[in-house]
């Protein structure tokens, strides 16, 4: 190469970094403006902060009084400590039925279209979606918590591992809602979304460490409950929140959900390009 070809590829590269970080400034705006759109439902329609929140919370509650009384374990603080970490990561995870659901729904009424066709980066509509339920289900996180310390759960790992724990939840239900994001796109209907979430969501979280030891259920469950990833993330939870060893269960959930994004992130962006 010579030496004028190295100064105009040079002169060419240092004219596109600008306009790639100018893109990526806009994109990042963009984003933010989206996200912002989505979480002004939440502040203005207060029936959906209750509608998001109140099924946990009967969880919470149920399983608290109901069934803790009929489930040993052998856990410090007994049930109700052994089952919020499973409470946490069954919200995280049931949260991804409203991002699939919205998506069904701005894609039937051609919401998404027309975001698509104003001057904005075409990634910002499905990042800000998700950027906003993702910070939907941080809070509804907290909420859960705190309803847990009204009914007796406590930390007993100190505060550092209590916030660890909540980053691995968010963590967790921001990688599940990849593949809600996935599902809603593909299937395109919001009833039939709702219903096919029950289907994979429902048995993936109870066949799992949630609410009882797998160690009670009979053998031929006791494989697919001891791998998958709501088991791996739970173990890791609980183990953040009530003390004890944390690095085999932390690195299989960090497997799995680097697994999930893998797979499940450019089948979305797929799925958001082919929709319309």
């Amino acid at each position: 190469m010579t030496t004028t070809q190295v100064r105009a590829a040079r002169a060419a590269a240092d004219v596109e970094s600008p306009a790639l970080l100018l893109r990526m400034r806009w994109a990042v705006r963009d984003t933010l403006t989206i996200t912002r759109r989505n979480l002004m439902i939440w502040v203005r329609v207060p029936a959906y902060i209750a509608f998001t929140v109140i099924q946990p919370v009967l969880f919470v509650l149920m399983f608290r009084y109901v069934f803790g009384g009929a489930i040993p374990v052998d856990v410090p603080g007994g049930y109700v400590n052994f089952l919020m970490p499973g409470i946490v990561g069954q919200t995280a995870a049931f949260a991804t039925f409203g991002t699939a659901i919205a998506l069904a729904i701005e894609l039937q009424k051609g919401v998404i279209d027309r975001l698509r066709s104003m001057p904005i980066a075409r990634s910002a509509v499905l990042a800000g979606r998700l950027v906003a339920d993702t910070c939907r289900m941080f809070v509804t996180i907290l909420i859960i918590i705190a309803v847990g310390y009204l009914v007796g759960f406590r930390f007993e790992n100190g505060f550092p591992a209590a916030v660890a724990m909540v980053l691995l939840a968010t963590a967790f239900g921001a990688c599940m809602s990849c593949i809600a994001a996935f599902t809603g796109l593909a299937i395109k209907d919001d009833e039939a979304v709702q219903a096919f979430g029950m289907i994979w969501l429902f048995p993936l979280t109870f066949l799992s460490s949630a609410f009882v030891p797998i160690s009670t259920m009979p053998g031929w469950l006791q494989g697919f409950a001891n791998n998958q990833p709501v088991t791996h993330v739970i173990d890791t939870m609980r183990s953040l929140a009530l003390g004890g060893p944390v690095e085999a269960s932390l690195w299989k959930s960090v497997a799995w959900l680097v697994g999930i994004l893998v797979v499940f992130a450019p089948l979305s962006v797929r799925a958001y390009r082919r929709a319309g």
